[in-house]
């Protein structure tokens, strides 16, 4: 071989990996903040990155994720938002309120995808919903005006139920909220409230061995990210200690549970990866409105009813959205 086509060649070789580095420094970066776990956000990522797809990336081609998780430590979140400014990522996903507000802290520049269970309004996190204004925009679901719905669902069902467990996460910032609006409905509803605090594995056994123990008549699982992934562990201890359940996600009803009443979870991390997408090909989250259900679904399990020895009165069944048969 002749020294200059060597050298030559040998120059070619040399450049591949800048060329390489180059090409990988252009794919855009996502940072994906949770307050939950790797394992518990399994389920909301899948359905994150589905919606994503549909947009044209596909993360490990034209996208890549930089993932950060709190593992239900939320005191570890501005940190980790913190970490992923200074990576300098294109966009922020914020699974929940408490990642939003410490994405929001963290920059004023990068754009944010957030989901919250609270009004963004008066999170402070967005000026208002049809034009949030800022470097934010997302999807909202107003928590406060499901649990007394679900609460006279309950009632529906059981009219000579006199107590309702309430499963309800100390840690959570919405839990008291949650519990004001529940004890103002179960009043007017004329029944006695059970709250048991539950934030580890271990206390949802406990949780619902006191439930049993207390004889309710049902349980109202209350909004939480720690319990929000966890329906089919919930389903199976509602179906071990006998008591019908309601919970605020769809994904619960078809993990075994008897009820659901709100938006499915999956759905709303679907359309956050489009938001997501949508921004990465340079549309503006002030000019994206913050997102709402349009619709909230009941969904009844007649399975489980018939393991519980229940029968649906028709006039629930008639409003039901969907029934699992």
């Amino acid at each position: 071989m002749k020294r200059r086509t060597f050298i030559a060649g040998l120059g070619s070789a040399a450049a591949w990996p800048f060329a390489a580095r180059a090409q990988q420094a252009a794919m855009p970066v996502i940072g994906f903040l949770s307050s939950q776990s790797a394992d518990d956000d399994t389920n909301r990522t899948v359905s994150f990155l589905r919606g994503l797809k549909e947009t044209g990336y596909v993360e490990g081609q034209n996208v890549a994720v930089e993932y950060r998780y709190a593992e239900n430590q939320y005191d570890r979140l501005p940190a980790l938002a913190a970490d992923l400014v200074r990576r300098r990522v294109a966009v922020i996903l914020a699974a929940g309120p408490e990642a939003a507000l410490a994405a929001k802290a963290a920059t004023t520049t990068i754009p944010i995808v957030f989901s919250t269970g609270r009004d963004p309004v008066a999170l402070g996190l967005v000026a208002s919903l049809s034009r949030p204004g800022g470097n934010l925009t997302g999807r909202a679901i107003f928590y406060s005006e499901l649990e007394p719905k679900q609460l006279q669902l309950l009632r529906d069902l059981l009219p000579n139920a006199a107590m309702v467990g309430v499963l309800a996460d100390p840690a959570f910032p919405d839990t008291q909220s949650q519990i004001a609006d529940l004890q103002a409905a179960s009043h007017i509803l004329g029944l006695l409230l059970v709250i048991v605090n539950a934030k580890t594995v271990t206390d949802l056994e406990m949780a619902f061995a006191t439930f049993s123990q207390r004889r309710v008549g049902a349980v109202l699982v209350g909004n939480s990210t720690f319990f929000a992934p966890r329906t089919e562990q919930l389903a199976a201890l509602a179906a071990r200690y006998t008591l019908p359940a309601i919970f605020a996600s769809r994904e619960f009803a078809l993990a075994g549970g008897l009820m659901s009443y709100g938006s499915s979870l999956g759905d709303t991390y679907h359309q956050l990866g489009i938001y997501t997408g949508r921004i990465l090909k340079g549309e503006k989250p002030a000019d994206l409105p913050v997102e709402q259900p349009t619709k909230f679904d009941l969904v009844i399990n007649l399975k489980t009813a018939k393991a519980l020895g229940l029968t649906i009165p028709e006039t629930l069944l008639a409003t039901a959205d969907e029934v699992i048969q």
